[in-house]
This record gives structure tokens, sequence and C-alpha cells, in this order.
């Protein structure tokens, strides 16, 4: 058989068509299996751990922190050592008054030479009380928690101690703080004083004294002393006058430095060094906490900043 030209040609093309349609086919097929131009596959991103807050360091030999809402333990640096505790005592002494059974804050109190001659005596903490004038309890509470007055705390032990004489009242009184830190189920906790210038016998513990304050917290009285910064008594002289006291400053430096602090109270002495206990509230949430033996009056107020964060962040 020949084959002319035409012939060729289009046996040509036939083989062209051919090849043209396996090529189309194969790369179809590749296509689909997903052999070609597969983009590669994308790794998962690495998710960094979470990193919890580092537990801060904190000059005072001992501190505790809880949330005050349900009493969880947040922190604790010898949270149950005993220590001196100052005038962290007086959270006490206003405890025990506020909890006075037909309690009339607006009763008053005759300034007696014994309380000046104390505050003298001892190089006490005061709240510049005059012999002679008539001063209301809730005056006296103030006079107490904010420029932390010895000679406050001893005419309210004397008020409302009972016994004959003033040294069997103050007795008496000192019974009524042993026996509300028993009903809190305090074991590490003892007072000798009514201020917290004790006689060896006066001690207790970061946790002790926090479970106090949050005690003492509930009181709506004395909340609203603990968180005010200055207080003016305006008190009656023994002529019948009118004195107004000099402003009494509260020496809680955290109500002006710390956002969201409410109390508490500030201890300092030979034996005590530098207390403080404290509360604060962010977003409704409370911490309370206190720090014992500090450095300085400066330091203890960093301690507690630090504690304050550091609870803020586990609550």
């Amino acid at each position: 058989m020949t084959f002319g030209v035409s012939d060729l040609k289009i046996g040509i093309q036939g083989i062209r068509i051919r090849r043209a349609v396996g090529v189309a086919v194969t790369t179809g097929a590749m296509l689909s299996t997903g052999a070609l131009y597969a983009a590669p596959a994308q790794a998962a991103p690495v998710q960094a751990p979470v990193q919890a807050a580092a537990v801060p360091a904190i000059v005072a030999k001992g501190g505790y922190v809880m949330n005050n809402a349900n009493g969880r333990t947040l922190y604790t640096k010898g949270g149950d050592t005993r220590r001196s505790t100052g005038s962290t005592t007086k959270i006490m002494t206003a405890k025990v008054v506020l909890a006075q059974k037909n309690l009339n804050l607006n009763s008053t109190v005759t300034i007696q030479k014994a309380y000046s001659d104390y505050i003298v005596s001892r190089t006490a903490s005061s709240a510049r009380l005059i012999v002679g004038d008539k001063v209301t309890v809730r005056q006296l509470l103030y006079g107490l928690m904010l420029p932390s007055g010895c000679d406050a705390a001893y005419a309210l032990a004397d008020k409302f101690g009972t016994g004959t004489t003033r040294s069997a009242r103050v007795k008496s009184f000192i019974g009524k703080m042993n026996a509300d830190a028993k009903r809190l189920g305090l074991k590490n906790t003892h007072f000798d004083s009514f201020d917290g210038i004790g006689n060896g016998k006066n001690y207790s513990t970061p946790r002790d004294l926090t479970k106090i304050a949050s005690s003492a917290m509930k009181n709506a009285t004395f909340r609203a002393i603990v968180k005010t910064k200055k207080y003016t008594a305006k008190t009656r002289t023994k002529s019948g006058g009118t004195r107004t006291m000099a402003p009494w400053t509260n020496t809680n430096t955290l109500l002006s430095s710390y956002s969201g602090t409410i109390g508490v109270k500030t201890g300092s002495g030979s034996t005590s060094k530098y207390c403080l206990v404290f509360a604060a509230t962010r977003n409704g949430k409370t911490v309370i906490g206190t720090v014992l033996a500090s450095s300085s009056a400066a330091q203890r107020e960093k301690d507690a900043k630090k504690l304050l964060g550091y609870g803020f962040g586990k609550i």
C-alpha cells in the first residue's frame, strides 16, 4: 500500500493529538491526587506555656495573704510564727469595743491624767487627748486607729472593762480581747496589753492577725474608720466649751499610694519592728493580709504592695 503526502500529514497530526491527550489525562490525574503542586502543610503554631506569677520576695520576716471572701490562703511566709504585733494589736481593741452590747458611739469618756501619764512614761504614740475633755467613743475609735493613739486605747479599755479600779477594768478588757481570739479559733495569739506595748506575752501571727482583721471588717463602723485618711474631732472641754482637735492623719499610707486600699492598721516597735495589716478591693474582690517585722515604714508598704499584687493575681 502506498501513502501520499496528505496521508503522512494526517498520521503525524494524529500522533500529536494522542500525545497531548495523554499528557492532559496524566496531569489531571496527578493534580486530582495532589501529587503535583500541593501546598506544603503548615505547622501548628507553638503556644508559649502560661507562666505562673513569681512568688514575691519580701523583707518582712512574716507575711500572709488570703481571699477575704472565702479565707483561702494566697501567700504565706512564716504565716504561723508567733511575733510581737506592735499597734496592729489595736485592731482587736477596736473589735472588742464595737462588739459591746447596746453600744452608744456618742457616749462620752472623760480623759484622765493617767492616760496622759501613760503615753509619756512609755514614749507611746498619741492622739494628743487633753485631760478633762469629754470625748465620744466614736472619736476615741478614730484616735485609736488613725494616729494610733495609746491614750485613746487606754481610755477605751478603762471605759469598757469591768471592775472597781482602773487596773481591774484594764485587766478585764484585755481578757475580752483574748476571749475574742479564742472564739475565732486562734491558737497562736495572746494579748497582754490594750495597745501592743506588751509585757512579753503580746503576740500573734500573720495568719491570725489577718483573720482578726477580716472579722473586724464585717463591722460597718470599723470599715468606715480604717479607710479614713483624716479626721478632726470636736471635743467638750472641762469648762463646757468646744475644742477642735488637730486633724488625725491615718498612719496607713497605702490609702494614698495603692488603688483600692480599704484599711487596716500599722504597727511598730523595738521588738515588733514594722508591721502592717492591709486590705484592698478591686473588681469586687478583696485581698487581706499582714506583714510582720519588716525593716522600715517604707519597706512594710513595699512588702504589702507586692503581696497585694500577687494576691489579686491568684484570687
